[in-house]
């Protein structure tokens, strides 16, 4: 029993740090490459040097797991079970229909309660590596315009192409790693497969969804009455 909640933690730690390490990890980068002659330079170094960067991978993980903003992608929110819970009522005449939010909390009942525990791992996991990937491609795609405005403003104020190595190096491998994140984008698919596992799960046990689907409407008007 305490295997899930204990995997639960696990990768949501992992959702937090590992965006939050891509994130700190660049900065430094940016901060020296642009140390040659554009930026002044780091004077950090040893411990401080090591807590600083860890205080900005914390902070860094923290706000992007707080923002939420991979759970408004398409790939995210297209085909959810919760929808299909909410057609499956809609399609019994005698039953009520679901809001969204019920048919969310409903799903959540039926996966933690009567769901194999694998699907439990592949949602933990999956929707690990989903938010890890965008968060990457998404700070990723910021540093590359980052770098390169500063390569270009680097230019204008009159630096020479060698004092920019640095900084020219960093733009063409942070603008590789957004452009390989962006053309072999497995993220949104497996998103999607999960989904459609969980769905057709669902699908193959109708006679259990439809028995807690009433049994909800059951309920409901119980408490009404």
């Amino acid at each position: 029993m305490n295997h899930p909640s204990s995997s639960f933690g696990a990768y949501e730690s992992i959702r937090i740090f590992a965006p939050g390490f891509y994130f700190a990890a660049l900065l430094m980068s940016y901060l020296w490459a642009g140390s040659w002659t554009l930026i002044p330079p780091l004077r950090l170094e040893g411990l401080p040097l090591l807590f600083v960067f860890l205080a900005v991978a914390m902070i860094a993980g923290l706000t992007l797991y707080a923002k939420e903003s991979t759970k408004r992608r398409k790939a995210f929110l297209e085909n959810q079970p919760s929808l299909w819970l909410k057609n499956k009522a809609r399609a019994i005449s005698d039953l009520a229909s679901l809001e969204d939010a019920e048919a969310r909390r409903l799903y959540f009942y039926i996966l933690n309660n009567h769901m194999p525990p694998v699907f439990h791992e592949k949602i933990f996991f999956f929707g690990t590596i989903y938010h890890i990937m965008i968060q990457i491609r998404r700070t990723s795609f910021w540093f590359a315009l980052l770098s390169a405005a500063t390569f270009a403003f680097g230019i204008s104020t009159g630096s020479s192409l060698p004092d920019l190595r640095a900084m020219t190096v960093f733009t063409i491998v942070v603008w590789f790693i957004y452009s390989l994140n962006v053309r072999y984008n497995k993220a949104d698919r497996k998103m999607q497969e999960n989904y459609q596992d969980q769905i057709y799960w669902l699908e193959m046990n109708e006679d259990i969804v439809e028995s807690i689907l009433r049994k909800r409407y059951s309920g409901s008007v119980g408490g009404l009455s």
